[in-house]
């Protein structure tokens, strides 16, 4: 299947307003200046007394994560893979995995003001991972790895030092806006990703 196209305030705007402020910037922009923020559909404004089962609670955790991380159904699948065979707790691993990707990273450090934009900046190959030039925005940084602004579009770096300026990076990221380069310094913990999703809910749906 390929990538969702269509509005993506209105599947944001399904799982209210404390899932909505923490998506994208440029989404959660959107959504405070909307003037509809209940639930898409003509039952909307009573989807927030819906009772959900175990499953239906499941799925919508693992849709949320679908959503913020912008990534495809066996995108997800895989990453549960990869969390299931390391080393310690598998919710807390799926979120490391999933934070780590290169789109992620670029965005979390403030210099994108959302995951396709990022993504697409990747895709152009404008960044480099020490010191290789990159295409691939799901690739997986690890701890000591450099990630390089290295397009020459005055425009593109003009961009990114204002996006820089105006956000701060999370605390695993050390973050130069003059240099424009971003150090991965350490995966992050679960109390250093603020994002409310119940990563334990997906961790038992895939491992029904």
């Amino acid at each position: 299947m390929g990538r969702y196209t269509g509005p993506k305030l209105r599947k944001v705007r399904r799982f209210g307003e404390d899932f909505a402020l923490f998506t994208d910037r440029s989404t959660a922009a959107k959504f405070v200046k909307s003037q509809r923020k209940q639930p898409p559909g003509a039952h909307g404004s009573t989807q927030f007394f819906r009772k959900y089962t175990g499953y239906g609670l499941q799925l919508r955790e693992k849709q949320k994560a679908k959503i913020f991380y912008h990534i495809s159904e066996s995108q997800m699948r895989r990453y549960y893979h990869i969390a299931s065979r390391q080393v310690g707790s598998a919710s807390d691993n799926l979120m490391q995995v999933l934070e780590s990707r290169l789109d992620n990273v670029v965005y979390r450090a403030g210099w994108a003001n959302s995951h396709p934009q990022a993504r697409q900046w990747i895709a152009h190959g404008q960044f480099s991972v020490n010191g290789r030039r990159v295409t691939i925005p799901s690739i997986l940084v690890k701890p000591g790895d450099k990630v390089e602004l290295t397009g020459k579009s005055s425009w593109l770096r003009e961009t990114v030092g204002a996006y820089a300026t105006a956000n701060k990076p999370v605390s695993w990221l050390k973050a130069d806006g003059g240099k424009l380069t971003i150090e991965v310094k350490d995966l992050p913990t679960r109390g250093e990703i603020d994002l409310p999703i119940n990563e334990s809910l997906v961790i038992e749906f895939y491992s029904r």
